[in-house]
């Protein structure tokens, strides 16, 4: 049987799903990041300003969508003798289900330690039609032991790039979404820019146009955008294109643009590898052990494609 997990056969757009803008403490306008984004390429910008839902939907038109989103962060208590870089906290992405909601929910108030009211917060914002994404684990301090007990979440971000290139380095975290991935949640994985643009383009610490999705819609309208995430018809990336990833029986076909190296990681110590000067299409034969595999393309730039994660049972996708 042949399954085939992802491919381009539908229009691909491309999208940042981590951006601020001075609706909070960005420095662009929305009208402004709509410019500056569909100058390079971009159908969709997820506005994700702190702590505020805002409609953006003015924005929305036949070449350029707009997603309603906000995002909340849950601190850990400040102590004598730590300073607020020292801070453990949760960041998390809301994206509204449909373009009418724009009511900001009530935000956050438990204590940083109560997992289980995080989670109850991610819940009751589940049922209001919302997608949680966990962002930036890496800048946030976090361990295993904070975001292991997280659940509900529709995604996590793999790569933040504001907090690569202005924070030191600590926006790549693969590590991460494996280690969430091996506690059972199928999760998906998002690249963003989680941008500012505090800085000019043509400063290293220029945080816009980093980290993506391509997302494989039918239509670049509100409601099919959105269904394509939540089935997880998209993929993260840094730069290299992903066009097709399928199984047939153990074998697994991949087809990108050119790469030097394409891994498939999964739940153990094994990961399938091939290296090479433009690696455009290879097939790996797979163990049929496998609970989950996920894919990963580097470019000679050292950037990187990641597909989500597909959950194998008896070696079908389940």
């Amino acid at each position: 049987m042949k399954s085939i997990l992802y491919a381009g056969d539908k229009n691909i757009y491309k999208a940042n799903l981590h951006c601020h803008t001075m609706v909070s403490d960005g420095c662009h306008t929305p009208e402004e990041i709509k410019e500056i984004y569909m100058e390079k390429g971009y159908a969709i910008v997820a506005f994700t300003d702190h702590d505020v839902l805002k409609s953006h939907q003015h924005l929305s038109d036949e070449h350029f969508l707009a997603i309603n989103g906000f995002e909340v962060a849950i601190n850990e208590t400040s102590t004598p003798g730590k300073s607020a870089s020292d801070l453990k906290t949760y960041h998390l992405n809301f994206y509204a289900g449909s373009s009418d909601m724009a009511v900001t929910p009530p935000l956050p108030t438990m204590d940083y330690r109560d997992i289980n009211a995080i989670n109850r917060y991610i819940e009751e914002r589940a049922k209001e039609g919302y997608l949680a994404c966990y962002n930036h684990p890496y800048w946030s301090l976090q361990t295993y032991e904070d975001y292991a007990g997280l659940r509900g979440l529709f995604a996590m971000e793999i790569y933040n790039h504001n907090c690569e290139v202005e924070d030191g380095f600590c926006g790549y975290h693969p590590q991460a979404y494996d280690e969430m991935l091996r506690t059972g949640q199928q999760l998906h994985c998002i690249s963003a820019d989680d941008n500012h643009n505090a800085y000019e383009p043509t400063s290293p610490y220029y945080d816009s146009f980093g980290g993506w999705v391509y997302i494989n819609s039918e239509s670049l309208t509100y409601e099919h955008v959105m269904g394509a995430l939540k089935k997880g018809d998209f993929y993260a990336s840094q730069g290299p294109e992903i066009y097709e990833i399928a199984l047939e029986g153990k074998r697994l076909r991949i087809k990108c643009s050119p790469c030097v190296s394409i891994k498939v990681y999964t739940q153990g110590r094994k990961c399938f590898t091939t290296f090479g000067e433009e690696l455009t299409a290879i097939e790996f034969e797979l163990t049929g052990q496998e609970s989950y595999l996920r894919v990963t393309c580097q470019d000679k730039e050292g950037k990187e494609a990641n597909s989500n994660a597909y959950w194998l049972k008896g070696g079908q996708v389940w």
